[in-house]
């Protein structure tokens, strides 16, 4: 929030004041809480990491939203905790009618909100916490983004550490490309904080269909998704120049080629269709051009796989077939140990491999058949964990387009916001889509929207564990 104050300062927006007064109040409540409990026992164990993310992720969701209203961008509190929650899960949805009306200083929080929430709040913390002598074991599990956790160092301060720094160091090129490529040098660190979140927020109204005559721009963003939606240890594995490592992972070959599959099948249908009637959002698209339809294809597929949810067209407009093909790219995902949410192309592939294996044990039912994963046997409590996520989703998934439903949603808005929302993918369908935000979206569907986005931003199993009796149990 301070850091918002100075590029409010810095460009005279009029909103420095509010937006320095907002870091000061949450400065002082911090400051207050930590005297107070400066005695506490400071062991914690599993059951306590869970509280602490959800929590933590609750709290830092509520104090993100003094900005909005201490500048009276978003008076209704509703309204920003909705901005923010969406920010810090990098999901992308927003309220705002008028994107571009905007003070630059608010504009440079909403995308710190997704810089900061990428990564985790909470690996972030790790980092950190061991200076007040507090370990981070318990939290970096909580928090962990996939089904396993890669350490690239014994210590798990040092892993957030080195996670981080690429991180930054992927921004920081991106924003210095974009910036070359005639994007303002705002724009550029704004998307470039959005992109490698897999978030989702622009400074736009169009979003990147803004720069639709400028397909350099969209390709340096498409390259910059594309590893944002990569566990982020390959990355870690290329600088150290063991690519082996890389070429042997069979998630990351599965995720490519995904992409290049799915790429082709959209660019296809918007390059034979050119009688396709597309409204894209502010300026106008070529239908039949080969290079155009690759473009939009392969961009609207990386932003929806890897839950950026940018849109440089209404995807919803090319055809029911490819507006179905996107609905169901909402629910893949990018790799386990990304920034990006949804179920992620590991979990896909052990439910592909062991569905594969039970046709081998029905014909050989003595045989022990084990799931392999880059080469390895994988666990039966590791398959039984896939298992029962992808359950827990599906059912979160019918019991969120339910609520929507009962709202008053139609069947295609219901389906659409709810996948979009527990994906962190952002512009969902009907009128939600990406050329719609959501403003009008019911008070409470506001809520619910909130919940689904922080329970798919925490892997389902850190925030529904909490709801359960046993939980709270004494040990």
């Amino acid at each position: 929030m301070l850091m918002a104050s100075i590029i409010s300062l810095i460009y005279q927006d009029g909103a420095s004041k509010e937006l320095l007064l907002a870091g000061i109040t949450v400065l002082l409540i911090g400051a207050i809480l930590m005297i107070n409990t400066r005695n506490h026992d400071k062991e914690m164990n599993k059951r306590e990491g869970y509280v602490v993310v959800t929590f933590g992720w609750l709290v830092m969701a509520l104090s993100g939203t003094l900005p909005y209203v201490f500048t009276d961008t978003i008076p209704s509190f509703t309204n920003a905790f909705f901005e923010t929650i969406s920010g810090y899960t990098t999901t992308g949805a927003s309220i705002l009618n008028d994107i571009e009306v905007l003070p630059e200083g608010i504009l440079f929080w909403r995308s710190l909100t997704h810089w900061i929430g990428g990564m985790g709040i909470i690996v972030l913390a790790v980092a950190i916490l061991p200076l007040l002598g507090i370990g981070g074991m318990q939290l970096f599990a909580a928090e962990a983004p996939g089904p396993n956790t890669d350490k690239l160092h014994p210590r798990i301060t040092d892993t957030a550490k080195r996670l981080w720094l690429i991180y930054f160091g992927y921004t920081a090129a991106e924003t210095l490309f974009l910036n070359l490529a005639g994007m303002s040098f705002f724009d550029a660190i704004n998307h470039s904080m959005s992109t490698l979140s897999t978030g989702g927020f622009s400074t736009k109204n169009a979003s990147l269909a803004h720069w639709n005559d400028t397909p350099l721009i969209q390709y340096i963003v498409m390259v910059f998704m594309f590893l944002a939606g990569t566990n982020f240890v390959l990355s870690y594995f290329a600088f150290k120049g063991r690519v082996q490592n890389i070429i042997k992972d069979e998630e990351f070959k599965l995720y490519w080629r995904f992409i290049f599959i799915f790429s082709i099948v959209a660019a296809l249908i918007i390059y034979f269709r050119a009688d396709i009637t597309a409204s894209t959002i502010s300026h106008p698209m070529v239908w039949g051009e080969g290079e155009s339809a690759i473009r939009h294809g392969l961009f609207q597929v990386l932003a929806i796989v890897t839950t950026t949810g940018f849109v440089s067209a209404d995807y919803t407009m090319w055809t029911p077939f490819l507006m179905v093909f996107f609905f169901g790219l909402m629910f893949l995902g990018g790799s386990a140990g990304s920034t990006s949410g949804g179920v992620k192309v590991v979990r896909h592939l052990i439910l592909i491999k062991n569905g594969f294996l039970e046709f081998k044990r029905t014909l050989h039912p003595n045989a022990i058949l084990p799931v392999r994963y880059n080469k390895k046997s994988i666990g039966g409590n590791i398959v039984f964990n896939v298992l029962a996520f992808f359950i827990l989703y599906m059912l979160s998934f019918i019991v969120g387009a339910l609520g929507f439903s009962m709202m008053g949603l139609d069947f295609e808005s219901a389906v659409g916001v709810a996948a979009s929302s527990l994906g962190n993918v952002g512009p969902a369908l009907g009128d939600f889509g990406p050329v719609h935000n959501f403003y009008n979206m019911p008070n409470i569907g506001k809520w619910w929207c909130s919940f689904l986005m922080l329970l798919g931003r925490l892997e389902l199993f850190t925030v529904l564990i909490l709801l359960t009796p046993f939980f709270w149990r004494n040990r």
